[in-house]
């Protein structure tokens, strides 16, 4: 019965990860090392190279990500993420190679947020009200009423899940979990 805890908290983000050496806590930076707060791609390659290589080796739906660039505009992204996850890793490197693809075709037409958070789940002043309880989750909004979530993985992949809920062909949470 213990493994199973395990296992099951493993998959959820709760396994510890080794510190980067040089990031002491500070207003951006937990106590391990983690970014908290709002961030970029570009902030996370640079300071966490397994997750450049991440990036660097992602699969994504290509179809999906072209369309990505012609959803409907107006509509807010926020990624929330542990940069001390292996799921916000897998998942959101795959996120980051499809907006890249979506991006070289047209300008976004949705805004989008990434918001790092700590080993609690937390980020102050962002996290607030949400819900928060697996990284990575995606919360699509438009006019400030959430239309939908992707929660942990999703299981028609990250980028095909993110166009059903800006297109409106989708809508509540999607997962690969079964105990939401």
């Amino acid at each position: 019965m213990r493994a199973g805890l395990l296992v099951l908290s493993l998959a959820a983000c709760g396994g510890a990860t080794p510190a980067p050496a040089s990031h002491p806590t500070d207003a951006h930076h937990g106590p391990t090392g983690e970014i908290v707060g709002l961030t970029t791609r570009a902030e996370i390659e640079s300071e966490f190279p397994a997750w450049r290589e991440a990036i660097a080796t992602a699969t994504f739906d290509a179809d999906a990500a072209a369309q990505l660039a012609r959803v409907a505009p107006g509509a807010e992204v926020d990624v929330l993420l542990g940069t001390w996850c292996g799921d916000s890793r897998r998942e959101i490197s795959r996120l980051f190679r499809a907006l890249e693809r979506a991006e070289s075709i047209a300008p976004r037409p949705f805004a989008i947020r990434f918001i790092g958070v700590d080993r609690a789940k937390t980020a102050p002043g962002l996290t607030d009200g949400i819900g928060l309880r697996y990284v990575p989750t995606l919360i699509v909004r438009r006019e400030g009423v959430e239309l939908g979530r992707i929660v942990e993985s999703a299981p028609d992949g990250v980028d095909r899940s993110l166009l059903g809920l800006l297109d409106g062909s989708r809508s509540g949470v999607i997962s690969g979990r079964t105990d939401l």
